[in-house]
């Protein structure tokens, strides 16, 4: 099976344009449809994944006389999903069993991930409806100001932050992540849900108001209720974002410290004889699942935010 890597690719891109295609807003569309194309999405990436990991790990044992372009045996291939099956099956009871680091990683993961979106989602929120409903002097400058959060890379910020938390205590510390996922979350949930709270009607507002309601239980009773929608896909949005996080996690914790997330441990999976393969594709595996199981439960809401506002009365 030669040029495995140009098979991946094309498997990889032909997967894009069909979930492209087939999450566009056709109003024919059934629901068994979306579910039928969702579940292809996924057999097709699983396809592509097992595909690539032994095509990656050939290429790094080929020599210069080869170009890298060596045949996988089908025997090995197969060999290799059963260890990606096996490993997985292995670490999965690990995990149960509570005797692997890698549950208190894959546990800080969850705490810090999940922390740091229900205070980005609250605080974008809040700020949100503020530049929404308000009209508060440089308005666009703020939320331009905002919005410059997220321009600059990780790698560009990591050193100043990295000397102002150990001057602080916060290295290593679930409180010092959390905060710093939250920093950097916040300015995408503030621009993403002014646009549902923008599309909200101020009628039903302004109405509560009359009835008595203060602004702050407008907010709660009229307001939030309707923004459910756009909460969802936020919260989608910036868990995958701190979940996946990789560059301050490595920098601001210390190999087997107390707060050390997933995504660094992953890497440093080493065996006797190199990289430990097995256990990342299995670690790799167990790490997605959370995410995916969230995103699952969120699908509804999250199609829904994603069409929300396009059809303008």
């Amino acid at each position: 099976m030669r040029n495995i890597g140009l098979i991946c690719n094309i498997i990889f891109v032909l997967t894009c344009l069909y979930g492209f295609f087939s999450t566009q807003p056709i109003p024919s569309r059934s629901q068994t449809d979306v579910r039928f194309h969702f579940f292809t999405l996924i057999v097709c990436d699983i396809v592509a994944y097992l595909l690539f990991v032994p095509w990656r790990k050939k290429i790094s044992a080929a020599n210069n006389s080869s170009g890298g372009n060596l045949p996988i045996d089908k025997k090995e291939l197969f060999a290799f999903v059963i260890t990606i099956i096996l490993a997985t099956i292995g670490i999965c009871i690990a995990l149960a069993n509570g005797g692997s680091k890698y549950f208190y990683q894959l546990l800080n993961s969850i705490i810090i991930g999940g922390g740091s979106t229900v205070l980005a989602v609250g605080l974008g929120t809040l700020s949100a409806y503020a530049f929404s409903r308000f009209n508060i002097a440089g308005k666009d400058d703020l939320l331009f100001f905002i919005l410059s959060t997220r321009m600059l890379p990780p790698v560009v910020v990591v050193i100043p932050i990295y000397l102002m938390y150990a001057w602080l205590g916060l290295r290593d510390t679930h409180f010092g992540l959390i905060l710093l996922y939250t920093t950097f979350n916040v300015s995408f949930a503030v621009w993403l849900m002014k646009g549902f709270i923008d599309e909200i009607p101020r009628e039903y507002e302004d109405a509560a108001l009359v009835d008595g309601y203060t602004r702050f239980q407008t907010f709660l009773k009229v307001v939030l209720p309707q923004s459910v929608t756009g909460i969802a896909a936020t919260a989608v949005f910036c868990l995958i974002t701190a979940w996946n996080e990789f560059a301050f996690a490595l920098v601001l914790t210390e190999t087997g410290g107390r707060a050390v997330t997933a995504p660094p441990s992953i890497t440093s999976a080493t065996g006797s004889a190199g990289m430990d393969w097995g256990k990342i594709a299995a670690s790799t595996f167990v790490f997605l699942l959370p995410v995916a199981i969230f995103t699952f439960l969120m699908r509804s809401h999250l199609l829904r935010g994603v069409t929300f506002g396009a059809v303008k009365k």
